[in-house]
């Protein structure tokens, strides 16, 4: 999805645009195919995650929540419940959205395991002290070249 995802969605064609890439980039997440892999009931929890998505991009476009509810044929209080992130389908489409909005694109697809993202969290956390580590040689070095 190469083309510019409108985080403040114009019309139909923005939301769709949204929406997709609301749910792929939510779907496609190491810890929610997690998640979807170890869920009693995966179609329900599909089904959270779709009309999150939904309800989110439709949130974006100005919608007050009785449209955004008529046109997901789902509650008012459900509705709220997605965008108040109250739900876990929610919450983690709620950060897909700041991700995007960040990055200013789709977050990369992954396909690793939980243990896999973890080991990658911590190497990242390692790489981050080092290169700080790294800046305070840096400065102390400058430091001792100053007063020879």
């Amino acid at each position: 999805m190469s083309e510019e995802i409108p985080l403040k969605p114009m019309g139909k064609e923005d939301i769709r645009k949204l929406e997709l890439a609301l749910i792929l980039g939510t779907l496609f997440r190491g810890d929610v195919l997690e998640r979807i892999r170890s869920a009693t009931d995966r179609l329900t929890w599909l089904d959270s995650l779709f009309v999150a998505a939904g309800a989110l991009a439709r949130d974006r476009a100005g919608y007050p929540v009785s449209k955004i509810a008529e046109e997901l044929g789902r509650s008012e209080h459900t509705i709220r419940n997605h965008l108040s992130e109250k739900t876990e389908a929610g919450k983690l489409v709620a950060e897909t959205y700041n991700l995007i909005k960040e990055r200013g694109r789709l977050p990369e697809l992954v396909f690793m395991s939980k243990e896999e993202i973890s080991r990658v969290e911590e190497l990242e956390k390692q790489v981050k002290e080092l290169k700080e580590k790294l800046e305070r040689i840096r400065t102390r070095l400058q430091e001792l070249l100053k007063e020879l």
